[in-house]
């Protein structure tokens, strides 16, 4: 059983490449993998690893500058849900584009997740997905518009574009972890929304600590590990990855005429030209060879950018 960390913490850093070096050797000497991002904003990302081994990395986070008090959620996979480590350097540790969005000045207001279900279903209460469309496909908060963006640097614009539609409402918005609502509740504090409030430690919490009974979430979450998804309770979901378009499928999707394996699925068979099927064809060839000599592939890309 492998524990897995997501994690993520807004304060400034500096001596970046130190860090990630360090951050590296440390992981690697562990056998930790995953992906870290390193920013001088803070840090995100999705380790997974022994017992021992995560709180060895998590002890190290917690000595940096900045990071004593930084606060990161675990969940457990049978098998080890990434394939080797990555430590990354980016200009933001999620990608909003919006230079002048600092958390670190202001955010909105934290909703437990116990007091989450009385927040949204209040009659002057807009709840806003601020996930990306794939992972709203599969689940989401009853009742939650969904601004259907396909990268969180396109919330700024559809928010632009329909903020008219929400006068005199409070707004309460939420994301896998929490990241995301750090940034986009500082962007509307910034734009003049005075009510603004985001579901603390974010659906995963939720999921953790309220019985399904009592839940307002339908459906299941989406995960950026090999997991793909997980329900009620951390447990695993049923969902797949398309290795083709990386968006997650049913079990039953793979018996639908649009898919085969590692080059197309429903949700994609119509967006990929032909050369783009050929090349998706000769990399899951290799995959199968891999296979056949006992060496791991690569189960699933991380998408750290959403924990």
């Amino acid at each position: 059983m492998f524990t897995v960390a997501a994690l993520y913490h807004f304060t400034r850093m500096d001596d970046l490449p130190i860090k990630q070096a360090r951050l590296k050797q440390l992981c690697l000497k562990n056998k930790v993998t995953g992906t870290l991002l390193l920013a001088n904003e803070g840090i995100n990302g999705t380790i997974a690893g022994s017992r021992q081994s995560i709180d060895a990395v998590i002890a190290h986070i917690k000595s940096l500058p900045g990071c004593a008090d930084f606060v990161w959620k675990e969940s457990t996979a049978e098998d080890q849900p990434f394939a080797r480590m990555k430590v990354r350097l980016k200009k933001e540790i999620v990608t909003m584009g919006e230079p002048d969005v600092d958390p670190n000045a202001n955010v909105g207001h934290y909703v437990s997740p116990q007091e989450w279900n009385d927040l949204i279903l209040a009659d002057d209460v807009v709840t806003i997905d601020t996930r990306n469309d794939y992972e709203v496909s599969i689940g989401t908060f009853q009742g939650a518009i969904d601004p259907e963006t396909a990268t969180f640097r396109e919330f700024p614009a559809w928010w632009a574009a329909n903020k008219d539609r929400f006068h005199n409402k409070r707004i309460a918005m939420f994301c896998t972890g929490g990241i995301r609502c750090e940034k986009s509740t500082n962007y509307l504090l910034g734009q003049g929304v005075p009510d603004v409030y985001h579901l603390k430690g974010g659906i995963l919490k939720y999921l953790e600590e309220i019985p399904e009974e009592e839940s307002t979430w339908d459906g299941s979450c989406f995960v950026f590990d090999g997991r793909v998804s997980v329900d009620h309770g951390l447990k695993e979901g049923p969902h797949e990855l398309c290795h083709a378009c990386r968006g997650p499928i049913l079990p039953e999707d793979k018996q639908r005429p649009e898919f085969e394996l590692g080059v197309s699925c429903h949700l994609c068979a119509e967006k990929t030209s032909d050369q783009d099927k050929v090349r998706f064809r000769e990399r899951q060839k290799q995959i199968d060879l891999a296979k056949e000599r006992g060496e791991r592939h690569l189960r699933a890309e991380t998408f750290v950018e959403s924990a």
